[in-house]
Order: structure tokens, then C-alpha cells, then sequence
């Protein structure tokens, strides 16, 4: 699934690929996007420039030159394609934008739960989202007046966009390894010290990830996610495996132990 390193992966492609081109054509090819977008609206996009590219939390904005904006959003497994406008397309194609010169960026999406808005200049986005876990000014006296709201295991509260922007279930996991703080802690009775501990942690886990396509990369080692059964890589103690909020959680029992704040 991605999660912030692997969009901004994706960003960096678009940076590359993206910024600066003039949109000649865009075709959407699911219906699920298709349903979200007027064909009017669709065919308006024909060019326009592409003058930045955001990211927000796990959210793409490709800013037009007339002030609207295109939003992507990956969901389960969406990744960008860059080819030629002329190539077949990618097996799972749900959008292509084509651009001048010839190049295209195709939406590829196996699953096909990724989307694809297109919002008027001037619309405020209201994505509801909390500091990106990239940025260098979210400090841990944020995080823990955040953390100090919630009565719930740590590791769920770390999955709420609204607490924190970009941080999935994985690097969450990772985080909580590093910080070697248990999972199933509840999030208000971090300590200062433990929470210091997670923010440098979270940031650790996005910086090494950063650059990567997907988690299962050769560029990623995670420590503890996916790992069951095999030994912690910090003391050798076998990872274990346990449900949070519907989500598989990867733990070492013996270096991630509840603590008393």
C-alpha cells in the first residue's frame, strides 16, 4: 500500500514528467473515475499547463495554470507510468494524461480503487488532514498534545490522517519498533520521553523509505512489518502478529512492552 515515501516517490516522477507540460488529451478508462468527473470538465483540462505539483499527506495536487487543480489519490495500490503517448497502455490503466511532446503519464491501479478529481479555481481543499509526518517543523510536544486526546492504542491513533498526515499501517508499525514502544499502549499515557522517541523514530522510518517505489522494494529492509515469526533484528525475540482496527500489527514482545509514563 503506499504510504508517504512511496507518494513521494511518485511526486518526484511527476516533478519530473509532469511540471512545466501542457495536457493534450485526458481519458479515463474506469468507470468508477468516470463517475466522478463531467465529461465537460474532463475535456476542459485539454491545454492547460501543469505549473506545480503538492503533496499532501497521501494526496497528489496537480496545480493548472488557471488555478484548478487535479487530485489523485492512490488508495490501495495506485502508481504513475510514464511512457510515450503512442505505447500500449499498462495492463491496469484507469487514466492516461497525455501531454505535448508526445509522453503520457498512465494511472495504473490493479485494484482499482484509486481516484481522480478534478476541482475549480479558487475551491478550498478541506482534505481534513493533520501535519505531513515529513515535515521538519511538527515537533513532539505537537504530536503529544495530539496523543494526549486519545484514549486508544497508539498504534490506531498513528493511522488517523487527522493526527498525522501520511503515516499508514505500515511505517506505523515500523515507528513504533524503532521508538520501541509497545502497539497496544494506550496514546495518552506516553511519556515525554516516549513520545520525543516516536517523533524521531517517525521521522527516521519516512527519511530511510523516502525515494523507494513500494515497501516491498529493494531499496526498503523494514524492521518488524510482515515479519512474524522471524527474529526481532534488535534482540532476536520471534515478531509477533496481532488485529488493531482491522489492520495487521507487527510487534517484538520483548523490546515493545508497555511502559508507565
Amino acid at each position: 500500500m503506499p504510504e508517504l515515501p512511496e507518494v513521494e516517490a511518485a511526486m518526484q516522477l511527476l516533478r519530473r514528467r509532469a511540471k512545466g507540460r501542457t495536457i493534450t488529451k485526458v481519458q479515463l478508462l474506469h468507470p468508477s473515475l468516470k463517475r466522478r468527473v463531467r465529461p465537460a470538465a474532463l475535456r476542459a483540462l485539454v491545454g492547460a499547463r501543469i505549473v506545480r505539483v503538492e503533496r499532501r499527506g497521501k494526496h497528489q495536487l496537480l496545480h493548472l495554470d488557471d488555478g484548478r487543480i487535479v487530485h489523485v489519490h492512490f488508495r490501495m495500490n495506485g502508481d504513475w507510468e510514464h511512457g510515450k503517448s503512442d505505447a500500449p497502455l499498462p495492463r491496469f490503466a484507469r487514466a492516461v494524461i497525455d501531454f505535448d511532446g508526445g509522453t503520457r503519464l498512465a494511472l495504473v491501479d490493479s485494484r482499482a480503487l484509486g481516484t481522480l478529481d478534478v476541482h475549480p479555481a479558487g475551491m478550498e481543499l478541506a482534505l481534513g488532514l493533520g501535519p505531513d509526518a515529513a515535515d521538519r517543523g511538527w515537533t513532539a510536544e505537537a504530536l503529544g498534545r495530539a496523543l494526549a486526546t486519545r484514549r486508544g492504542p497508539v498504534k490506531p491513533a498513528l493511522l488517523d490522517q487527522k493526527l498525522v498526515a501520511g503515516l499508514g499501517n505500515i511505517y506505523a508499525a515500523e515507528s513504533l519498533w524503532r521508538a520501541r514502544i509497545s502497539p497496544t499502549q494506550r496514546a495518552d499515557s506516553l511519556s515525554d520521553k516516549q513520545v520525543r522517541a516516536l517523533r524521531s523514530a517517525i521521522g527516521a522510518v519516512i527519511t530511510r523509505a523516502t525515494g523507494s517505489r513500494y515497501t516491498d522494494d529493494d531499496t526498503v529492509n523494514l524492521d518488524v512489518y510482515d515479519r512474524e515469526g522471524l527474529p526481532c533484528r534488535r534482540c532476536g525475540t520471534s515478531i509477533e502478529r496481532i488485529t488493531q482496527a482491522g489492520r495487521s500489527t507487527y510487534f517484538c514482545p520483548h523490546c515493545q512492552v508497555t511502559r508507565e509514563p
